[in-house]
């Protein structure tokens, strides 16, 4: 499979190249590339394996899959950047522009609570079904309807998919777009990034079919056995943990072209290892023949803690900065500096102002895990050691 490896690596960090190969060979990659600017520029483009994961044509270069939670990132930049200009205040409470949203107690819901995964909608009372949760007027009445698992601002629990509604819906009510169609004119048009939620049926036949894959025996030290009461809390039907995650049920076909098309800011994103790191790096500076989207005192914002601790829905502590993950157990990136998004089973992009390394990493092989992918978290540590912090 080695051999199949393609792409470039400046001088230096070849360790990268050596770790992608890795994957292939001893972590049950299928299909997968890694992008990675340092300063605005291109430093390593890797990719090799199938495109789609039950398939044998090559992955190419350009060749997308879907990000799942990796999208999340991407959201969060848009309310921010909402907010940089002036459009969004993040301490105004959530109804004063969703006014629907303040039923059963969440008037005093504000914006960054939203965000940081605070305003205590992580589940629904009914799931929706694929068709409901792609219709985002049903959907977001349902979020407003919804009365809250605890008192908005007063804990965490990851929004693993009502994320999607409360994003897209304060992005509507602000500019009067759609989240994709927002993404694409603000975002990914400026700063030429291939990412899209909701993708563009000409862009259709980039996307490789992803499916699940065996996760690496934990008698190689790869990856460790989870705690009990995380296992218990995924098999526990009436657990919040299943409930955030079972919000569509059944659980949509991700090769589904419907639903590839549908617009879910929280977990469909579709996009390239190349435009996930293109889109990080112009949070943090100005990439080439692009455009910086951030200003200093957004990425301050964006690296900052608003929660940490033990989180409701994903039982180990995590730490949320404004909508973004910030480095710690649950999602290691490359220093304390770090924000970005792992999607689960695979995908992770993350900026790192400190270093100005920007990090785009996109797979078909679903491993088991919400965050700290193994083959992920082995091209971050390969790129932590060329850079001199140790591998």
């Amino acid at each position: 499979m080695s051999s199949e490896v393609k792409g470039q690596v400046a001088d230096g960090f070849e360790a990268v190249r050596d770790a992608f190969i890795r994957n292939f060979e001893a972590l049950g990659e299928r299909g997968a590339a890694v992008v990675v600017h340092h300063g605005g520029r291109k430093i390593v483009d890797l990719y090799g394996g199938t495109r789609d994961v039950d398939g044998e044509a090559p992955w190419e270069s350009g060749t997308a899959q879907i990000l799942r939670s990796g999208t999340k990132g991407i959201a969060a930049a848009a309310l921010l950047l909402l907010h940089q200009r002036g459009e969004l205040d993040l301490d105004a409470p959530v109804g004063s522009y969703w006014p629907e949203f303040k039923a059963h107690g969440k008037e005093d819901a504000r914006v960054r609570d939203v965000l940081a995964h605070r305003v205590g909608v992580p589940a629904l009372d009914r799931p929706l079904t694929v068709a409901e949760a792609a219709d985002q007027d049903l959907a977001a009445a349902a979020v407003a309807a919804q009365e809250p698992f605890w008192a908005p601002g007063t804990d965490h629990g990851y929004h693993a998919q009502t994320y999607s509604w409360l994003t897209a819906e304060l992005v509507r009510r602000v500019t009067g777009r759609s989240m994709g169609e927002y993404v694409a004119e603000q975002i990914a048009g400026p700063v030429g990034a291939d990412v899209w939620i909701g993708l563009p049926e000409a862009q259709a036949h980039r996307v490789g079919r992803v499916g699940p894959v065996e996760p690496p025996a934990t008698g190689q030290g790869l990856r460790s056995r989870p705690k009990r009461a995380i296992v218990e809390a995924y098999e526990n039907p009436d657990s919040l943990t299943r409930r955030a995650f079972g919000t569509i049920a059944p659980a949509a076909d991700e090769n589904d072209p419907a639903y590839r098309a549908a617009q879910l800011p929280g977990s469909n994103g579709i996009g390239t290892a190349e435009g996930l790191a293109r889109f990080y790096a112009s949070l943090i500076g100005e990439v080439e023949d692009g455009a910086r989207l951030f200003s200093a005192e957004t990425v301050q914002l964006a690296r900052t803690e608003v929660s940490s601790g033990p989180d409701r829905v994903l039982i180990s502590p995590s730490r949320f900065g404004l909508g973004h993950m910030l480095h710690g157990i649950a999602s290691p990136l490359l220093s304390p500096t770090s924000f970005g998004h792992p999607g689960r089973g695979g995908a992770l992009g993350f900026a790192d102002p400190e270093s100005g390394i920007a990090f785009g990493y996109v797979t078909n092989g679903m491993q088991k895990g919400v965050t700290a992918d193994p083959r992920a978290q082995a091209l971050v540590k390969a790129v932590r050691g060329a850079l001199g912090g140790g591998a």
